[in-house]
C-alpha cells in the first residue's frame, strides 16, 4: 500500500503543474481584451471576443478530448495538448506582427482547444488519485492552488507591460508573457515526456452516444452548474478590468488606469489562491455541497452590494504593485463596488472542484464521458462574459453583474437542491 502512495506522487505533481498552465493560458484572455480595444478601437463586446473564442473550443473539442483520453490515455492525450497549446500561443504573437484580430481570434481559439483536453486529464486524473469523494475534491483544491497562483500572475504582468493604455497600445506590448506561455509549454511538455503517467483504472464500458450518463439528473444539473460557474469566475474579473481600465466610467487616472486594472484583477486571483489553499486544507473533513453552499451564497452577497454601492465611494486595497525592485504588497484606491468585487475571488475559488465532485459522484464508469462533457460545458467561460459586456456596452458595466447575481443563485440551487444522487452507476443505494 506504500508504494502505491509514493508511486502517486509524482503524477500528482504533474497534474498540479498542467492546471497551472490552464490558468496562465485561460486568463491571458481578460487582459489581452483591454489590448485589443485600445489597438482595434473596439467595444466591451469584442474586446472579449478574444475570451469568447477561447472557451468555444470546448464546446468543439470537449467530447472528443473525452474520447481522445479514452483512447490514447491521459500522458498522451496531455503531450498533445501540450504541443497544441504551444502553437496556439505563438499564433497569438504571430497576431501582434500581422497585427490582425482575425489571426489573434485563431490563435485565442487554438489554445483554448489545448485548454480544453488538459481539463479532460487533470480534473478525473486527480480525483482518481485520490481516491474520489473528500478526498479527489482535496487534490482537486489543490491543483486549484496553483491554478490560481499561475492566474494571479497574468493580469498583473500584462498592467505592467501596457502601463497607460493609448491608442499606441498594442499585442506586440505583451509579448513577453507569451514568451513565458510558450516557455512553460515547452518545458512542462518536456518533463512530462520522460515521466511515467500511470493510466487510471476505469472498468471497460460501451456507452451509444454518450446518452446513458444523461440519465443521472444531478450529474445533467451539474454539467450547467460548471457552464454557469466558469462563466461567473471569468465574468467578474474581466468586466472589471475592462470598467477599471476604462478611466471615464471608472473615475481613475487615465495615465494607471490600465496597471490598476491589472493588479486588482490580480488580487482576484490571489484570493482565489487563498481560498484554494483554505478548500485544500478542509476539504478531507468538510462536504463538497457544505462548501459549494457557502460560498454561492456569500458570493450572492457581495455581488449585490456590488451593484447597490455607489462608485463614487472610494476605498484603498492591498494590492500586488510593479516597483524597480519586483512586485511588492501596496494599496490601490478603487470604488467600492471593485472591492466587493475582488472579495468574490474567496467564493469561486473552491466551486470547480465542489461541482465536478458533486456531479461525478455516483458515476463510476462513465465518468471519462463525464469529463468530456464537462469540458463541453466550460464554453459557459466564453458565453456568459460575451453576454455580460453586451449589457456593459447598453447599460453600463455595474448593470451587468446582474447576469452573474443570476449565476450564483443557480450554484445556491445546485448545492442545496440539484446535487442530490437520485441513481447510482454500480448500483448501491442512494
Amino acid at each position: 500500500m506504500e508504494t502505491k502512495k509514493q508511486n502517486r506522487t509524482i503524477p500528482i505533481i504533474m497534474m498540479v503543474l498542467l492546471f497551472g498552465m490552464i490558468s496562465f493560458v485561460t486568463n491571458l484572455a481578460a487582459p489581452m481584451g483591454v489590448v485589443v480595444k485600445a489597438q482595434f478601437d473596439a467595444s466591451n463586446f469584442l474586446g472579449m471576443l478574444g475570451n469568447f473564442m477561447n472557451f468555444l473550443a470546448y464546446a468543439v473539442m470537449g467530447i472528443p478530448a473525452g474520447k481522445l483520453l479514452e483512447k490514447v490515455g491521459y500522458k498522451n492525450t496531455a503531450l498533445l495538448a501540450i504541443l497544441i497549446g504551444f502553437v496556439g500561443v505563438l499564433i497569438q504573437y504571430l497576431s501582434g506582427i500581422a497585427e490582425s484580430f482575425a489571426i489573434y481570434l485563431l490563435g485565442a481559439f487554438v489554445a483554448g482547444g489545448s485548454m480544453t483536453m488538459l481539463n479532460t486529464v487533470v480534473n478525473p486524473m486527480l480525483n482518481t488519485l485520490g481516491g474520489g469523494g473528500k478526498k479527489g475534491n482535496q487534490l482537486i483544491q489543490i491543483g486549484g492552488s496553483f491554478n490560481s497562483l499561475m492566474g494571479t500572475s497574468v493580469p498583473i504582468l500584462v498592467g505592467m507591460l501596457v502601463g497607460e493604455v493609448t491608442k499606441n497600445t498594442a499585442i506586440k506590448d505583451v509579448n513577453p508573457v507569451l514568451f513565458i506561455a510558450m516557455g512553460i509549454f515547452a518545458l512542462v511538455g518536456i518533463v512530462l515526456w520522460t515521466v511515467k503517467i500511470p493510466q487510471p483504472q476505469v472498468d471497460g464500458h460501451d456507452i451509444d452516444g454518450n446518452e446513458s450518463v444523461w440519465s443521472f439528473r444531478h450529474f445533467v444539473l451539474g454539467a450547467v452548474g460548471i457552464f454557469i460557474y466558469v462563466g461567473i469566475e471569468i465574468g467578474v474579473p474581466g468586466t472589471m478590468m475592462l470598467w477599471l481600465a476604462d478611466a471615464a466610467a471608472s473615475g481613475l487616472d487615465p495615465a494607471t488606469a490600465a496597471s490598476t486594472a491589472g493588479v486588482v484583477a490580480g488580487t482576484y486571483w490571489f484570493l482565489m489562491l487563498i481560498g484554494r489553499f483554505v478548500g485544500a486544507s478542509i476539504g478531507g473533513k468538510v462536504s463538497s455541497r457544505a462548501m459549494l453552499t457557502v460560498v454561492s451564497a456569500v458570493g450572492l452577497l457581495l455581488v449585490a452590494m456590488a451593484i447597490i454601492a455607489s462608485p463614487e465611494n472610494t476605498v484603498n486595497i492591498p494590492v500586488f504593485q510593479s516597483s524597480t525592485s519586483g512586485l511588492s504588497l501596496g494599496q490601490a484606491e478603487v470604488p467600492v463596488n471593485a472591492m466587493y468585487l475582488v472579495l468574490v475571488g474567496l467564493c469561486t475559488s473552491i466551486m470547480w472542484g465542489g461541482i465536478f465532485n458533486l456531479a461525478v459522484e455516483g458515476l463510476g464508469k462513465y465518468v471519462a464521458v463525464a469529463s468530456g462533457i464537462f469540458m463541453t460545458m466550460v464554453v459557459g467561460g466564453g458565453i456568459l462574459p460575451l453576454v455580460q459586456n453586451a449589457i456593459a456596452d447598453s447599460m453600463g458595466y455595474i448593470t451587468s453583474y446582474w447576469v452573474i447575481i443570476g449565476g450564483l443563485a443557480y450554484l445556491l440551487f445546485y448545492a442545496l437542491i440539484g446535487s442530490k444522487v437520485t441513481k447510482r452507476a454500480d448500483g448501491k443505494a442512494v
